[in-house]
């Protein structure tokens, strides 16, 4: 089986997070010569595939099989890929069933790889990820089988296939404010305290503000306010309390304690409560480490291309292997239809993706 027709199978799969839709039985016979270990959990199947090769470093490709809902306005079925004019239709075909179709083929096909060459896929990405690859690596991390390092196939390139690797992620920190105040008669002000008021003083200071300056790998850390809700929807009764809700995409410069200092200072006295949780650590991998090395060279041999080094986008499950110490990047095809209708990628990039990866299987142990 080549590439592209590996592709289209893994794509008829109906893999809706969190189930696998039988592709990870599929894949597990597709490399029956590696071994298998099953991490299932709460519903979630995880499947670590795993060779040694010899003595040296271990390098993982990581992917998920799972898929958001197809939704509507699709032009075919979601789940029988249709080819036409150079792309592939389906659910999946960016985010992200291109990019483990090429890294399972390129491990099918390995054959001059030393140390150990492993896959950890999951079925749970796309949904609450409790399950699925952070599960699974603290399981692989008390059996000795962390890999050294990771790369996580997600869809990375923006406008041309090789423009853009990612080395690192912001993370994500969403809080709570409630505002207590006094409800009263609109016509008395005087004898209520309005929250609406009295937020609506401290806005302009926080709202879209950043946090910190960024670097060069990171943007600045804004706070960006989502939700804003007081009162009972009534001209003649003003509020007791307000509720406003907010997101950090954090770089590695800004914190938990910062963010929450940062709202102190403009709701000192106010009589509030505050409820700030992460759901993403930040990340960065040395640009200069092997792995980022190595895909530079690959993605440039293939492509021409130079990839720039990203932190941009949301969340992934590379957060996961960085905050066990392993040195990740992801790379994939092009990022323009996930998630939509008529998700497409284009059988160039798919076969250009699988001999980026072989490329690096094969000289992952010449780098030093």
């Amino acid at each position: 089986m080549e590439v592209i027709e590996l592709f289209k199978r893994l794509l008829a799969f109906r893999s809706i997070t969190p189930d696998d839709g039988g592709s990870l039985d599929f894949i597990r016979e597709y490399l029956k010569e590696y071994e298998a270990l099953w991490l299932n959990k709460n519903g979630v199947k995880n499947l670590f595939l795993y060779k040694r090769f010899g003595e040296g470093e271990h390098l993982c490709f990581a992917g998920h099989v799972d898929v958001v809902p197809p939704g509507d306005g699709w032009h075919s079925d979601p789940f029988e890929p249709v080819e036409r004019d150079g792309f592939i239709y389906a659910r999946g075909a960016q985010d992200m069933k291109s990019g483990v179709a090429a890294f399972v083929q390129a491990a099918k096909e390995a054959k001059g790889h030393v140390g150990t060459l492993s896959l950890l896929l999951t079925s749970d990405e796309e949904g609450e990820a409790l399950w699925g690859t952070r599960y699974a690596l603290e399981e692989l991390d008390a059996m000795g089988l962390l890999p050294d390092y990771a790369v996580v196939a997600e869809p990375t390139c923006e406008e041309i296939f090789g423009d853009t690797m990612k080395i690192g992620r912001r993370g994500s920190i969403n809080g709570v404010i409630e505002k207590i105040g006094k409800q009263g008669h609109a016509a008395y002000p005087e004898k209520a305290i309005n929250p609406i008021h009295k937020v609506s003083q401290v806005l302009p200071h926080m709202a879209g503000v950043d946090l910190d300056e960024g670097d060069e790998f990171f943007a600045p850390s804004k706070f960006v306010i989502t939700d804003i809700r007081a009162g009972m929807e009534v001209t003649n009764v003003t509020p007791g309390k307000l509720k406003m809700m907010f997101n950090v995409r954090n770089s590695t410069k800004t914190t938990m304690k910062d963010v929450e200092e940062f709202v102190h200072r403009y709701f000192d006295g106010m009589n509030y409560t505050l409820k700030l949780t992460q759901s993403a650590k930040p990340f960065l991998t040395d640009p200069n480490s092997k792995i980022v090395k190595l895909m530079d060279k690959a993605v440039q041999d293939v492509t021409g291309m130079t990839p720039k080094h990203s932190t941009a986008g949301g969340t992934s499950d590379a957060r996961f292997f960085a905050e066990r110490g392993v040195a990740t990047v992801e790379f994939g095809v092009k990022n323009d239809t996930i998630h939509a209708p008529n998700e497409r990628t284009t059988k160039e990039e798919v076969k250009k993706l699988y001999t980026i990866f072989k490329e690096v299987i094969e000289k992952f142990e010449q780098s030093p």
